[in-house]
């Protein structure tokens, strides 16, 4: 029998046995997350326990708060950080709460009004307009509403992204080798940034859910403490995470191109825009570039992930539609309905958060690897086979 015959010959299927290995196929997946999840929480809890010196399950708040004080400026004076110990993911981690939490609030505003045009785009037909109208109607303090469960919400939600992300990072590098990791740093950086998001979005979902029910139901409680308990009486528990789904779908490929074009076109800055080496430059230049390649990759994130933007906006507008409902009521031009102010805020905000998480490495002198270079031994197999190739030319 040839290898054509036997790629063309039908596949012998018993009955059950395909929805058997789907199954199969899915318990694999789900217990793989699951040894993942837990190895990544413990080590962060180990992280924050290093961090802090001591159980933190055992000691007060005002404890935890000196214990933190003091290892914060012990770091900041100078001790350094081992590279993946579990205090440099934790400061990775405190990193990303203060990144995400403190820029997603300072734009709530324009948040606000971006989410209004995308649930009643009739009413809030841009930017300019969506001001003047929120103003008219319900004065100056209501660009605020949603500040509370956005700050917590994005300061979790920041925990995860980069906390986890430098541990998947690690993690999957030694597992598939250092030259692999090099040759395939793209999908690695995807994989790590997808992988953490999947967990981030965990901790931010609820949140979310009660601040897009403030900014945009006029019938909604106009503060967290007012809402939260709404939301759980009318819809329980799961009317928290009935968004996270759809949040996947904006949050998974916003993060993947968040970080994947943020670390690759931190190399080509430097390796075609910066006139000097980054080991020559200062670290004030250092965070320039960070903040520029955390624009450019800002733009292409809100490109991406609108769509799904706009379908969670919806969702957790109106409590008895679903995702599927609300794309067919929007249609192919509705889902890019508030674009141009969701660049400007993410472009401003992807920027901004890579620029305070690498100050906070900076402040807490955390390792600060420079762009990946090829491998030596990656090096001397390429010029081995560069010159294999000569002599068999010759």
């Amino acid at each position: 029998m040839t290898s054509e015959t036997f790629a063309k010959a039908p596949r012998i299927v018993t009955p059950g046995s395909e929805r058997k290995e789907s199954w199969m196929g899915v318990i694999f997946i789900c217990a793989t997350w699951v040894y993942l999840y837990f190895n990544v929480i413990t080590t962060l809890y180990d992280g924050i326990t290093a961090f802090l010196g001591y159980d933190i399950m055992t000691y007060s708040v005002v404890n935890a708060a000196v214990g933190i004080a003091n290892s914060g400026i012990l770091s900041a004076a100078g001790e350094p950080v081992p590279f993946g110990s579990p205090k440099f993911y934790a400061l990775c981690g405190f990193g990303g709460m203060l990144s995400c939490g403190i820029t997603h609030t300072a734009i709530v505003p324009l948040d606000l009004i971006k989410c209004r045009i995308q649930v009643n785009p009739e009413k809030y037909k841009g930017i300019v307009s969506g001001f003047r109208t929120t103003v008219a109607e319900e004065g100056g303090r209501a660009l605020a509403k949603g500040w509370a469960p956005t700050f917590i919400g994005y300061s979790m939600q920041g925990l995860g992204k980069f906390g986890f992300y430098e541990i998947f990072k690690v993690f999957y590098a030694d597992l598939i080798g250092e030259e692999l990791a090099y040759q395939w740093r793209t999908t690695l950086y995807l994989a790590s940034s997808a992988s953490a998001e999947f967990f981030a979005d965990m901790l931010l979902a609820p949140m979310e859910a009660t601040k897009v029910r403030i900014q945009t139901s006029p019938t909604a409680p106009p503060t967290l403490r007012g809402c939260v308990p709404m939301i759980y009486q009318s819809e329980g528990l799961m009317g928290f995470y009935k968004g996270l789904p759809p949040l996947w779908m904006r949050q998974i490929p916003y993060t993947m191109m968040k970080f994947a074009c943020f670390e690759r076109t931190v190399e080509l800055l430097y390796k075609h825009v910066v006139p000097k080496p980054r080991a020559d430059c200062t670290k004030s230049e250092q965070l320039v570039v960070t903040f520029v390649a955390g624009y450019i990759a800002g733009v292409f994130c809100a490109i991406v992930s609108h769509p799904a933007d706009t379908v969670v906006s919806k969702l957790n507008q109106d409590a008895g539609a679903s995702a599927g409902q609300i794309l067919k009521k929007l249609g192919p031009m509705g889902v890019w309905k508030g674009l141009v102010p969701r660049i400007i805020m993410i472009g401003t905000l992807t920027a901004l958060q890579w620029f305070i998480y690498d100050a906070v490495k900076v402040f807490f002198n955390l390792p600060r690897p420079p762009p990946p270079e090829m491998p030596e031994s990656l090096r001397k197999k390429i010029e081995a086979a560069t010159n294999a190739t000569s002599v068999l030319g010759n």
